[in-house]
């Protein structure tokens, strides 16, 4: 249904999107995901025909974007991530006037106009201002557009951005739904957006793709080993030796606990491999106490970590707070950024004062035509 081939976009010295090579199949769910600055944005406006490529090819339903404009974006609708809506427009006149951009039959553009609304449910608000709805309605206004005329892909572009959590579960089930009918490529640096509707997963990192599968299978690919974690009461020594002689140990780690007379326990164990009945028999013949025990597999968010080679962001700030230990006191800088904040307050007052007092001079009555 659309192959890209080769595509690579430069902006001078900077390559947005680098050798980028993938196909779509048709009738499911396709996530772009990668962080901010990927590339995604800048694939999505190429496939759409909205800046060209410096090399590749996109091929939608056979028609080349760059030789047969017009014939590939008939099989497109798109929707960017600020919505293309006109505020002064009622939703039906914004509709009707996108109707007539995409050329549609004048017979048949009702129709179309209708059945958009009622698949987005924009039917009740047809008449009102699109400036007079909130956020949400105004996305699916921006959807309504993209599925006029139904065409066989639809590409959305961070859909659910700045959208409140029950937004983002109306605008989520609407997705869904439109892929009964339709192929939908949408984008988002947010992975739980992304694992939550998706068929397919496309991670891009610095403008390549690095991962191409279904969320499931990407979990699978990334998943060497399991982690077992563990609380035992007793000594560094004994948790140790409860270790001795266990095979399928890829790597451990005995550390002491946050709990009083207790070691932290962290077993890296090769791939399938089950540890926990044999931990707990030994914890039970050598009398030691299991307060905790947890195997964790890695998750799709570490699987995105690990491809982008970004790192968590809480751990990053923690990092960063710990390093940045300044050894002068604080009191001195925040004593010149208040007096600074109370400049710039007695400047503002001022020209307030000042602009106040000129409206009062135009504005006071001239008598008998002398001056006021």
């Amino acid at each position: 249904m659309i192959e890209v081939t080769h595509l690579v976009k430069r902006y001078g010295d900077k390559a947005a999107v680098d050798d980028l090579s993938f196909t779509v199949e048709k009738g499911q769910i396709y996530g772009f995901l990668g962080p901010n600055g990927a590339g995604k944005s800048t694939t999505m406006n190429i496939m759409t025909g909205y800046i060209a490529p410096t090399s590749g090819e996109v091929r939608i339903n056979g028609h080349s974007i760059l030789d047969e404009p017009e014939e590939a974006r008939k099989c497109i609708g798109y929707l960017p991530e600020v919505p293309p809506v006109y505020p002064e427009m009622t939703v039906a006149e914004y509709l009707t006037f996108a109707a007539e951009l995409k050329k549609l039959p004048g017979k048949e553009r009702a129709k179309y106009i209708s059945d958009a609304m009622e698949l987005t449910g924009t039917a009740d608000v047809q008449h009102r201002l699109i400036r007079n709805l909130s956020k949400g309605y105004r996305q699916r206004v921006g959807l309504a557009q993209a599925i006029l005329g139904f065409p066989e892909i639809i590409i959305l572009d961070e859909p659910m951005v700045g959208l409140d959590p029950k937004q983002i579960i109306e605008i989520r089930d609407l997705i869904r739904s439109l892929s009964r009918q339709h192929t939908v490529i949408l984008s988002s640096h947010i992975l739980s957006e992304i694992s939550a509707i998706c068929d397919h997963i496309m991670i891009i990192a610095h403008g390549r793709l690095v991962a191409s599968d279904t969320p499931d299978n990407l979990i699978r690919l990334m998943q060497g080993s399991d982690t077992l974690e563990l609380t035992v009461r007793g000594s560094i020594s004994a948790s140790r030796s409860l270790l001795e002689g266990l095979g399928k140990i890829v790597s451990s780690e005995v550390r002491p606990s946050a709990e009083p007379d207790a070691c932290d326990i962290s077993v890296k164990m090769e791939k399938n491999a089950d540890l926990r009945e044999q931990i707990f028999f030994r914890c039970a013949g050598q009398r030691l106490p299991i307060l905790r025990m947890q195997q964790s597999r890695v998750s799709l968010e570490e699987v995105f970590l690990e491809l982008t080679g970004e790192k968590n962001p809480v751990n990053e700030s923690m990092e960063e707070s710990m390093e940045e230990s300044p050894e002068e006191p604080m009191e001195e800088p925040v004593e010149e950024s208040m007096k600074g904040y109370a400049e710039e307050l007695m400047e503002e007052s001022a020209k307030e004062s000042m602009k106040g007092y000129a409206e009062e001079i135009v504005e006071e009555p001239v008598e008998g035509g002398g001056k006021s």
